[in-house]
Order: structure tokens, then C-alpha cells, then sequence
């Protein structure tokens, strides 16, 4: 791997485009190396994943609104939509839209963890659609998702956008363009005008993931991937893009992330490597956030500890830095204890995952967020006994670790109104 640094630069310095990351990112779709078969392999696990996880979510009415969408922008020789006819087809753009709506509306399948998170399997229904309607192969198809996992994971690596308040779809607008431009053989300078233009328009603010979410959470994703669609399609009519988009004067850098001064370091394979950062990411086994998945496996053990639930006092979550601001009290969102809260709010709440999977030992995509099901007393009162803290400990098992190592569990400490606690 080869580490590129990334800085804010002056006009007048005319950054060479080479010494640009934009461009660096095409070099790597338009200059393909050998697919490593661990990647491919992996490339299939991750389109069963999404699938699986999509068709779960058929009925859901983001994905109904999406669907529907779609269906008014039919094309014949076109690519398919989840869920209707596959004799059906739709413009790739649309068909892309519907199907990442459906793949991410459950929070369920694949996440990286970096200096900035994501859920990179979101790559996959844009590319899949683009490769439908143009007639690619299965070997371009996995070659494509192995680049653009390679782009917004070594992204996410590099470059954090959480602390500055920017949605993690900036990073996955550049990794689809990136993808569709291998999957259609494009040079290496209409890739470059792509991802610019991808990214110029795909970031947007956290809010999306903050108080009461809405279901603009799973649309995020497939607006980013319809943007990069775009950007590849205009790109390809000779269109060009704001550049430099990561190093100039009032670049993403500059007016969105670190600032002026701001440095940062982006790994990036040689020439010739083959590209594996799809291996450093990894599935879900429960259909709530990935902070989430350590406390319902944890409430699963300690429930049978504890005779009389009523007799719980409070209930302290342990966690990294990540698990406390993100889903529990650290966000500073009181929603993440509301009966009334949206889906996508509840699925962000280490609080409420702890209580349904402490009081049911198990968890289910539709049953454990039934309006019915969480608003019984008993479950409120339980769920506004339980809190989060940052723990140091937690933080260093997580931060400077390699990724596949990275500790995302944490310590419950329950205490009872005698006094006795469970840990």
C-alpha cells in the first residue's frame, strides 16, 4: 500500500491533477489490477447479504415509495427492481435507487469501521443495475464492487467526516463512481471528472442519523449511489467537475472537514496490487445498528440473571466512544428513549436494543420494533433505567487497533434496587 497525503492547496499552486486524490482514486478503476479471489469471493457473500436483507424489507413503506418511484421511469433493456416482475425493467438510476432503499432500510447488512463508519454493501445496487442495463458480465460485475469497496473503505480510513457533523455517503458516492467506472472500462480521466462531481454532490449533513431520524436514513445511501450514476453519465458526454475537489482553497476539505490546515493520510494500493479492503469488512447478525450488536448479544446472557426485572434500579452500558455518541447517551437525543420514536431512531439505541433483547432473548427485524410491542409499561420503564458511558478502556481495545481487530463489545453493569449488581 502506498500512504497519500492530502491537504488543502492554493489556486495559484495548480495542483497537478496526477498529485490529486480524485485522481489517484480513478488510477485505481481505470488501471484495474488482478481480482484477488478471497475479494470475489467475497463480492458474492456480500450480494447475498444484500439481497437477503432487501427482500426482508419488500413490504416496508420507504422501500414501497421507492419502489413505486422506479416503476415511472421504466426502459426497455433496462435492469430489474427487487420485488416486481423481473421482466420489468427500469432505468438504471431508478432501478438502483429502489433496490439500495431496500438493502439499507433494515440496517442489516455490511459496516466498516475507520476514522469514519460506514456500510460500503451499499455500493452494490447501483453498480449491480448499471452492469444489468449495459450487459456486463459476473466477472466484471465482481470486479467493479471490488472497486469501490477499495475506494470509500481506504476513504474511511483516511478521512473522517463524523466529527465535522458530514454523512458517511460522501465517502460511498466516490467508491460507486469509482465502481462504474472499471465496471465500464472508462479512462482514467473521465473516472476522475466523475468521482469530483460525485462527491461535490453527495455531501451532506449528519442530521440524517441525529434525533428523530426519518426514513431519509436508508434513502441517503441510494441517493449518493443515483449521484454517481449521474456523474458517470455526464462524464462520459465530456462534462467536467469542480476540481480539486478534496485539495482545493474552498474544496470538502476545506469548507466541510478539517479546514485549511487540515492533513490527512489516505492507503491506497500500488499499481498492480490487488485491491482486498472488502476483506476488512464484515456482516451483521442483528437488524439494528453495528454499535448495537455486542448489547443484545449481552442482554441475551445476563436476562436469565435476573429474577424480577422490576427490581432493576439502572442499567450502565460500557462502551467505546463510538457506541456512546452514536446510539447512546451521548448523541444527547432523547428520542433514543421514546416509545413514539421512528423505527430508524430506535435501531440508533443501545438503550432500546438492550431492553427488547433483555426482556424477549431474541431479536427480530419487524417484531422487536412493533409500536405495540415496545410501548407495554412494563418495557418503558425498564428502558428509561438504561444509560451509556464512555469507557477509556473500551476506547483503547477500539482506537489504533487494526480494523478486523477492533474490540465493538462493551461492559452492562445492572444494579438492583438491594444493591446486588450483575456484570
Amino acid at each position: 500500500m502506498i500512504e497519500h497525503t492530502v491537504r488543502v492547496q492554493p489556486s495559484q499552486a495548480n495542483l497537478p491533477r496526477e498529485e490529486q486524490l480524485a485522481y489517484k482514486l480513478a488510477e485505481l478503476a481505470a488501471n484495474p489490477a488482478p481480482v484477488d479471489p478471497a475479494a470475489a469471493a467475497t463480492v458474492i457473500d456480500r450480494l447475498i447479504d444484500n439481497f437477503g436483507v432487501a427482500i426482508a424489507a419488500l413490504d416496508r413503506y420507504p422501500v414501497r415509495v421507492a419502489r413505486a418511484q422506479a416503476k415511472a421511469f421504466d426502459r426497455v433493456g433496462g435492469a430489474p427492481v427487487v420485488g416486481l416482475p423481473t421482466e420489468q425493467r427500469f432505468h438504471a438510476s431508478w432501478a438502483g435507487w429502489a433496490n439500495a432503499v431496500a438493502v439499507r432500510e433494515l440496517d442489516f447488512h455490511d459496516s466498516f469501521f475507520g476514522v469514519e463508519a460506514s456500510h460500503p454493501g451499499d455500493n452494490i445496487a447501483p453498480i449491480l443495475a448499471v452492469a444489468q442495463q449495459t450487459g456486463r458480465s459476473g466477472a466484471e460485475l465482481i470486479a467493479a464492487v471490488i472497486t469501490a469497496y477499495e475506494v470509500q473503505v481506504n476513504l474511511c480510513k483516511g478521512i473522517p467526516l463524523d466529527p465535522y457533523n458530514i454523512d458517511h455517503v460522501g465517502h460511498l458516492a466516490a467508491g460507486t463512481a469509482a465502481g462504474l467506472g472499471r465496471l465500464l472500462q472508462l479512462d482514467v480521466d473521465v473516472v476522475y471528472q466523475a468521482i469530483q462531481q460525485a462527491v461535490h454532490t453527495a455531501y451532506a449533513t449528519r442530521q440524517s442519523r441525529r434525533g428523530m431520524m426519518s426514513s431519509w436514513k436508508c434513502y441517503a445511501c441510494a441517493h449518493a449511489g443515483k449521484l454517481a450514476v449521474e456523474a458517470i453519465d455526464r462524464a462520459m458526454r465530456g462534462e467536467k467537475a469542480p476540481s480539486p475537489i478534496y485539495e482545493g482553497e474552498v474544496s470538502v476539505i476545506a469548507t466541510m472537514l478539517g479546514g485549511p490546515d487540515a492533513v490527512y493520510t489516505v492507503p491506497l494500493p500500488e499499481p498492480g496490487e490487488p485491491q482486498r479492503a472488502i476483506l476488512e469488512t464484515f456482516t451483521k447478525e442483528y437488524s439494528v445498528a453495528y454499535h448495537g450488536q455486542a448489547v443484545v448479544d449481552l442482554a441475551f446472557r445476563m436476562r436469565n440473571q435476573v429474577a424480577d426485572p422490576s427490581q432493576i434500579e439502572k442499567v450502565l452500558i460500557r462502551s467505546k466512544r463510538l457506541t456512546h455518541r452514536v446510539m447512546g447517551a451521548g448523541a444527547n437525543d432523547p428520542q433514543k428513549w421514546d416509545p413514539r420514536a421512528s423505527r430508524e431512531t430506535l435501531d440508533h439505541s443501545v438503550m432500546f436494543a438492550f431492553t427488547i433483547a433483555f426482556e424477549d432473548g431474541t431479536w427480530h427485524h419487524d417484531r422487536s420494533y412493533d409500536p405495540s410491542r415496545i410501548s407495554r409499561p412494563e418495557t418503558v420503564a425498564l428502558w428509561r433505567k438504561v444509560t451509556t458511558v464512555e469507557d477509556p478502556d473500551w476506547n483503547a481495545r477500539f482506537d489504533g487497533v487494526p480494523y478486523l481487530d477492533r474490540a465493538h463489545g462493551c461492559r452492562i453493569d445492572i444494579t438492583l434496587e438491594d444493591g446486588r449488581m450483575i456484570s
